[in-house]
């Protein structure tokens, strides 16, 4: 048997084999270009932070000494800004809150609704997620920020897009009441969907 001397061995698994043993929390986060997971892992003992997001390494830092605190950070396509706050809540128990844009997480998603139509559909196979920004009027496909055309018409606004050979269009009417606003509808084909609550 052959022996290998110590400084040829291969080192140990890199960090991506190793990953997710102090994992702590996850969250599902909900951009306009897709819903994004963010993983923390806090390793009490060893002082460990390490931020995934969408499975990638974003923050990763060893021997931190000082337990609580928080770690910032760039999610999806627009870097939209999170910060995960470790707080101790008694003894060596922890406490997790994920803000989003200096907001908590159920706080943005709250405001997001109001701010955001989302409707999901499946066309040719492949399913497709649309996302309208009602301040911007943006609309993003499934991660990517879609070219539109906007074009007044009888009873209001249509912003015209493609996916793939399908013509679509977001249809912006009044509701005639004050505390609706304005009624986002998206049509594909000619046919309506549904919005994703």
């Amino acid at each position: 048997m052959r022996r290998i001397p110590a400084f040829q061995r291969q080192p140990g698994p890199p960090h991506s084999l190793e990953k997710m043993t102090d994992l702590v929390a996850v969250w599902d986060v909900a951009l306009s270009d897709g819903v994004h997971k963010i993983e923390f892992e806090h390793g009490t003992t060893s002082g460990k932070r390490v931020v995934y997001v969408d499975g990638k390494e974003e923050i990763r830092k060893e021997w931190m000494f000082k337990l609580v605190g928080k770690e910032t950070f760039c999610v999806g396509a627009a870097k939209t800004k999170a910060t995960i706050n470790i707080d101790a809540i008694s003894g060596f128990a922890y406490e997790y809150t994920l803000e989003i844009d200096g907001k908590s997480l159920k706080k943005y998603m709250e405001n997001r609704s109001k701010t955001t139509n989302t409707w999901v559909l499946h066309l040719d196979g492949e399913d497709f997620r649309v996302v309208l920004e009602k301040d911007t009027m943006d609309v993003w496909c499934n991660g990517k920020k879609m070219e539109t055309a906007g074009e007044f018409v009888d009873d209001g606004t249509e912003t015209h897009f493609s996916i793939g050979n399908h013509d679509c269009y977001i249809k912006a009417v009044s509701s005639g009441k004050r505390k609706e606003g304005i009624i986002h509808t998206l049509i594909v084909d000619n046919r309506e969907i549904a919005e994703t609550s």
